[in-house]
């Protein structure tokens, strides 16, 4: 076995010997072990741990009876410095480079190949492009395995072996696609797809490419989020037409409700047995079912969540991504990759056809656009006026002029005027901004948000008392009864955003007679009939109304916008335009209003112009060299951690040329004057490098992690690359 070089061995020592000593533990001497396989005896393991110096491969031997069912991709148990681990063969050998007689390997846990070569290398490409380790990934590539499951499997395959097979065979030989061995026809795909898709520029060439067997990539964005020309169904018109060239398929999606949905389109254009839906909220047993149709061929379309990217699916033809914008589509585990990427990387390594699709463009799809990688798809103006809603501003000029109260209402005139319509004619969406129902409070002159005067936290009023209330801190619970503003010395408290249920409250004391439905938290209502009746719903949460609402009022605009994150202008648009998607087409009377204040995000929604707004969004961050003109890495943890582990990565990147950026190390959590820093606090360091040096710095930052892990020379620290919440 082969040591990685981050730490120094002593010369002329036997390898085995050199690897215990720098893993802390004494050799063991070779032993005389069971008969060998014949052929291929050597092992190349990947051990499942989260130790960044173990992530590598290890050499076992393979023992004679053991060869039939130790081949690459089989989950193994392994004796490893004294304990059963478990781990996955990468590949089988002719021979090793350790120079020593290897350990065998222990136990087969299962014979099935779990691990296909083109998810293998997938996984690594991930554990580099994030500076991760590959067990990480594979914890989230290949589900938890269920047993019995699998024995029906291999009982089934034992069944159906030819007998003048090879009996070392992989047990999950393709076959045919139940019911349908090529999918829908072409001419089925083509007629399919002009039914959608020839409403988008490049749209139908896009569809056409796909069913003659070609690999396009394309940026889409879609106008309705409802009825027969909404996104899933175009989702599936494309998937169709991949099936029609007998590749398969893999789509992600953030969540089960628009799994759900894309499923339930996917069935009216193929044959249910060749979808496979993989995502852990449907139990550990249907999800691995699922895997392993998707694994032995019988399924060729794999949709699921955030872990679907990495579905073994056979002859991929198609990656797609649906509203990549979403925080769901992060890993929440280390290495914490985006599903974008995931299939990204996917794309390029097996040369698929690749579609991002959402009602908004992101600033990293912006940029696969600018750089010529990916083609947009969307609109003409024609058809972007004859299928979106009418879109109103409170804080216009006309408006303030009609309503001079508008602006510090929290329901204007405009939008009271709209519901009340709306409901003569269907139902209508509210989204508001946060879910609960105390509100938070800001200050009546300036709207800065309200602070507490000990740890910076931000005042609210609980209960249904309102205004009546103490003002108390929402993270320290102190009270704030002689509050004054930082920023104008006001005295005067307003509700900056309330809660969900509150508005509700609100809303059916204003309406009276009308139906309220909520939808936030843990109870989100997938659809809504067609009823007249008020929909109140966080953002994210908003239900799929049948015929599409008749009005949306978009409140608490401006307490998206003030959120200090980086891309809070960026996911504001997002959900605006998500929400707005599900109003019916102006010619039909919908009408969306929105309650912020004139920004260029409000303007975006007003002209209905996604692309322009993540164009004007990216120019700014290359102007500034931010996320995703280039690429970011935080280091956090205790500060002489961070400032060693920073400091040594910094001086080799210098030495190697790379153009590197750093700010830090700075508090995590900022405090008050009241509530100074204390010593043994977590700091982050962040380090901005270009794209074209991102190798290097992933490479470096890598090594540097495994070497202190190997050493155990100090605290560890957290090192994640291009997360969305540390600016």
């Amino acid at each position: 076995m082969a040591t990685d070089g981050t730490a120094q061995a002593e010369p002329g020592l036997p390898g085995a010997v050199q690897l215990s000593l720098l893993q802390g533990f004494p050799a063991r001497k070779p032993q005389a072990g069971p008969p060998l396989a014949t052929h291929l005896p050597v092992a190349r393991v990947l051990v499942e741990s989260p130790l960044p110096h173990l992530d590598r491969p290890f050499d076992y031997s393979v023992p004679a009876d053991l060869d039939a069912a130790a081949q690459a991709g089989v989950r193994v148990k392994i004796k490893f410095n004294g304990q059963d681990l478990a781990g996955f063969i990468m590949e089988r050998a002719a021979e090793s480079d350790a120079g020593h007689t290897l350990v065998p390997l222990h136990k087969v846990i299962s014979p099935l190949p779990v691990l296909t070569p083109a998810v293998r290398d997938l996984a690594s490409a991930v554990a580099a492009r994030y500076a991760g380790t590959v067990s990480d990934v594979l914890r989230a590539a290949v589900p938890p395995r269920v047993a019995r499951l699998e024995k029906e499997l291999l009982a089934r395959s034992e069944s159906e072996e030819d007998p003048e097979g090879d009996a070392a065979a992989p047990v999950h030989a393709a076959g045919p696609m139940p019911g349908n061995s090529t999918g829908p026809s072409a001419d089925t795909a083509g007629s399919a797809a002009s039914g959608g898709w020839d409403a988008y520029r490049n749209g139908q060439a896009f569809i056409r490419h796909l069913g003659e067997g070609g690999s396009p990539r394309a940026v889409f964005s879609p106008l309705q989020g409802f009825g027969p020309a909404a996104w899933p169904r175009l989702v599936a018109q494309a998937v169709a037409a991949v099936r029609a060239s007998g590749r398969g398929a893999l789509v992600v999606v953030p969540d089960y409700r628009d799994l759900d949905r894309l499923e339930k389109a996917l069935e009216e254009v193929l044959p249910a047995s060749d979808i496979a839906r993989l995502t852990a909220d449907d139990g550990p047993t249907p999800r691995y079912r699922n895997f392993l149709r998707v694994l032995d061929g019988s399924a060729r379309v794999a949709i699921g969540t955030r872990s679907a990217a990495f579905a073994p699916v056979r002859d991929l033809g198609l990656v797609a991504c649906w509203d990549d914008g979403n925080d769901l589509h992060i890993e929440q585990r280390a290495p914490y990759a985006h599903a974008r990427d995931v299939l990204l990387l996917r794309a390029g390594q097996e040369g698929t056809a690749c579609l991002m699709a959402g009602h908004t463009r992101s600033t990293e799809l912006q940029r696969l656009v600018e750089t010529g990688w990916a083609t947009p798809i969307d609109a003409e103006r024609p058809a972007l006026r004859a299928t979106v809603p009418r879109v109103l501003n409170t804080a216009d000029s006309f408006e303030q002029e009609r309503d001079p109260l508008a602006r510090i209402a929290r329901l204007p005139g405009a939008a009271w005027r709209a519901a009340k319509e709306g409901l003569e004619r269907g139902p209508v969406l509210v989204q508001v901004a946060r879910a609960g129902y105390a509100p938070s409070l800001v200050c009546e002159t300036c709207r800065e948000p309200a602070r507490c005067g000990s740890c910076q936290g931000p005042l609210a009023v609980a209960g249904a008392s309102g205004s009546a209330a103490l003002p108390q801190c929402r993270w320290c619970s102190t009270p704030a009864p002689d509050w004054q503003c930082s920023h104008c010395g006001g005295r005067q408290l307003r509700k900056g955003a309330t809660g969900v249920l509150r508005t509700a409250e609100e809303l059916g004391r204003a309406f009276p007679g009308k139906a309220v439905v909520t939808s936030s938290g843990d109870h989100i209502k997938t659809d809504v009939g067609s009823a007249k009746a008020l929909v109140v719903a966080t953002v994210g949460a908003e239900p799929v109304a049948e015929g599409g609402y008749a009005a949306a009022l978009l409140l608490d605009g401006d307490s998206l916008l003030r959120r200090e994150n980086l891309r809070a202008g960026e996911d504001t648009v997002r959900r605006w335009f998500n929400a707005a998607a599900l109003v019916r087409p102006a010619s039909e009377g919908g009408l969306v209003v929105i309650t912020a204040a004139d920004t260029a995000a409000v303007g975006a929604l007003l002209r209905w112009d996604p692309a322009g707004y993540a164009q004007r969004e990216l120019a700014l961050r290359v102007e500034l060299q931010l996320p995703p003109a280039v690429r970011i890495a935080s280091v956090t943890g205790p500060r002489a951690a961070v400032v060693h582990f920073t400091e040594g990565a910094e001086k080799q990147l210098t030495a190697a040329g790379v153009d590197l950026r750093t700010a830090g190390p700075a508090p995590v959590l900022l405090v008050g004057a009241a509530a100074p820093q204390r010593v043994g606090e977590d700091v982050r360091t962040l380090l901005f490098f270009p794209y074209g040096q991102a190798a290097t710095v992933t490479r470096v930052l890598r090594a540097a992690r495994a070497a202190a892990a190997a050493k155990r020379s100090g605290e560890p620290v957290q090192l994640r690359l291009d997360g969305v919440d540390v600016l």
